[in-house]
C-alpha cells in the first residue's frame, strides 16, 4: 500500500499504527537473508506507534505520514538508534540527535522501523563495501542492489516499507533505484537539510527519497523540505509546492525532452537501450516533444567527480581519528600518532582508505592545481553545458545506469564500479534535481530505469513527469 493511503487509514482509525508497524517489522525480519538492515528498531518503533495511536484516540489530528513505516539509510543520524555508516569505526555509535529530515518525518507521523545497510560512508555503487556484509537484490539474491543506498532501495522493492531515505553523492539513490525497480529522487542541492548526515562529500551529496510512487515522494518532500537553521546551504523555497501533485495524471503536451546523445547509445546494454526506447515512445504518445542534445564534457564527469568527492572525503573523514570520534585501537602508551594510525587503519574499509588517499593526494602541494583545480574547472564546464541545454529543453533524459544489476563480486575492480556512475554524477556536480524512473525489464528479467534531469528547483516538474509515466508498460511485479 502507498504511504498516502496508509496514513489515511491510520488517521481515520481503520487500522492502528501499532498493527501497521508490527507487520512492517515482520516483513523486515523476513528479509534477513538479503541483509538489508543493520539495525531493526523493534522496541523504539512499537513505542512510537503506540504513542501515535494514543494521540489519535485522544482526538489529536495526526500528520500526513501518520503511522507510515520508513527505513533510514544508516549514515543518517537517528536519536537513540544506532547509526554506523556501515563502518567499523562507528559500529556502536548511538547519536543523541536526529537528522533534520528524520525529525521532520517523525513530526509528520512516520515510524522509523530500521536502519538500512549501505556502502561504508556512502562510498560504493554496489552495497558490497559494508562492514556488515553486502546487501542483496530482492529480484535476484545473487546480484547487487546497487549502492550506496542499496538497502533502502531493496527495502522498498521488497515491500517492507513504502518509503525509505538514502543519500545521493554521485547517484547513490538513483542507481540502486534502477537496479531494484523503484523510484529514486535526488532533489536540487539545498532543498533538503544535510544536518545529521554523516558527511562524505558535502558539496555533492543530498538526502534522497526511494518509493514506489511519485505521490509518495512528493508527500515526503513536502514534509522534509524547507529552510533549516542548522544547515546554511538549505534553500528558502516553499515546500508546499510538493503538495500540488494532482491526483489526475498531468499532461506532458508540449514538454521539451532532450535525449543526451553521449550517454544514450554506446556503453549501455541492449536491454537498457530497449528500455530507453520504450520510454521515449511513451513520452511521445503523451505529447512530449523529443530531441537530441549534446553534452560534450559529460565524458569527463567521472574523473571530475572522483577528484572532487575524494578530496572532500579526505577532509570530512579526518575527524574519525580515534581521539574524539570513532573507535580507538591501541594503548595510550603507544602515543597519539600510533593510536590514530591504528584506529583509522582498523576502522576504515579498503574502499574508504582508497578514497581518502586519492583525495589527500589530489589536495597535496604540487598536485592541487594539476588535479583538484582542474576538476573544479570541469565541474563548472559541465554545469554550464547543462544550463545551456535547458535553454532548449525542459527536461533531459538518459539511462540511469548502463546495465541492470550485476552479480555479487562481478566488479571487484574499483574502476569498473566507478564507471557505473557515468550518467548520474552530472546532477551532483551541477546541484540539479534528478529522478530515476522504472523503465521495465532489461536482461535476465531484471529491472532498469531511466533518469530525468531538470534545471535547479525543477523538482516538481520531475515528479509530475513520473506521475504521467506511472505505470510503465512491462514493468512487472516482484
Amino acid at each position: 500500500m502507498l504511504a498516502a493511503s496508509l496514513a489515511e487509514y491510520v488517521r481515520t482509525g481503520r487500522v492502528s499504527a501499532e498493527e501497521v508497524t508490527i507487520e512492517a517489522l515482520e516483513r523486515a525480519e523476513a528479509q534477513a537473508d538479503l541483509n538489508l538492515f543493520i539495525t531493526i528498531a523493534h522496541q523504539a518503533a512499537l513505542g512510537r506507534a503506540r504513542e501515535l495511536d494514543a494521540r489519535r484516540q485522544a482526538g489529536e489530528e495526526l500528520g500526513p505520514l501518520a503511522g507510515v513505516p520508513i527505513v533510514v539509510k544508516d549514515n543518517i543520524c537517528t536519536a537513540g538508534l544506532r547509526t554506523t555508516a556501515a563502518s567499523a569505526s562507528l559500529a556502536e555509535f548511538v547519536p543523541p540527535y536526529s537528522a533534520t529530515v528524520v525529525r521532520r518525518l517523525e513530526q509528520a507521523g512516520a515510524v522509523v522501523i530500521a536502519k538500512s545497510n549501505c556502502d561504508e560512508f556512502g562510498m560504493g555503487s554496489s552495497n558490497e563495501r559494508s562492514y556488515f556484509g553486502p546487501a542483496k537484490n530482492p529480484w535476484d539474491a545473487s546480484r547487487v542492489p546497487g549502492g550506496s543506498s542499496g538497502g533502502s532501495a531493496a527495502a522498498v522493492a521488497a515491500g517492507v516499507v513504502p518509503l525509505a531515505l538514502g543519500t545521493d553523492t554521485g547517484g547513490s539513490v538513483r542507481q540502486p533505484a534502477s537496479f531494484c525497480g523503484v523510484l529514486g529522487f535526488k532533489p536540487t542541492y539545498g532543498r533538503l537539510s544535510r544536518y545529521g548526515v554523516i558527511a562524505f562529500a558535502s558539496s555533492l551529496e543530498q538526502v534522497g527519497v526511494l518509493a514506489q510512487s511519485s505521490q509518495d515522494v512528493a508527500l515526503a518532500m513536502a514534509v522534509m523540505a524547507g529552510v533549516d537553521p542548522l544547515d546554511a546551504t538549505t534553500l528558502a523555497q516553499d515546500p508546499s509546492e510538493f503538495n500540488a501533485q494532482a491526483e489526475a495524471k498531468p499532461s506532458l503536451a508540449g514538454l521539451r525532452v532532450g535525449v543526451v546523445a553521449e550517454l544514450s547509445n554506446e556503453g549501455n546494454s541492449p536491454g537498457v537501450r530497449a528500455a530507453l526506447a520504450r520510454v521515449k515512445t511513451e513520452l511521445s504518445e503523451l505529447g512530449a516533444e523529443l530531441g537530441e542534445v549534446s553534452l560534450p564534457s559529460a565524458r569527463y564527469g567521472i574523473a571530475a567527480y572522483y577528484l572532487v568527492a575524494t578530496a572532500e572525503a579526505s577532509s570530512n573523514l579526518a575527524r574519525f581519528d580515534g581521539m574524539l570520534i570513532g573507535s580507538r585501537i591501541g594503548d595510550n602508551a603507544l602515543g597519539q600518532a600510533a593510536v590514530m594510525q591504528r584506529s583509522r587503519g582498523a576502522g576504515f574499509g579498503a574502499e574508504v582508505r582508497r578514497r581518502i588517499l586519492m583525495g589527500t593526494y589530489a589536495l597535496s602541494a604540487g598536485y592541487y592545481h594539476a588535479y583538484y583545480g582542474k576538476a573544479l574547472k570541469v565541474r563548472r564546464l559541465i554545469a554550464d553545458e547543462l544550463n545551456q541545454a535547458f535553454t532548449r529543453f525542459d527536461v533531459l533524459l538518459t539511462p540511469t545506469s548502463p546495465t541492470p544489476a550485476y552479480p555479487l563480486g562481478a566488479k571487484v575492480d574499483p574502476l569498473a564500479m566507478y564507471l557505473d556512475d557515468l550518467n548520474t554524477v552530472l546532477a551532483n556536480l551541477a546541484g540539479l534535481p534528478a529522478l530515476s524512473v522504472p523503465a521495465g525489464l532489461a536482461e535476465d528479467g531484471l529491472p532498469c530505469g531511466v533518469q530525468l534531469l531538470a534545471p535547479a528547483l525543477g523538482d516538481v516538474r520531475l515528479l509530475a513527469m513520473a506521475r504521467a509515466l506511472e505505470p510503465l508498460p512491462g514493468q512487472g511485479d516482484l
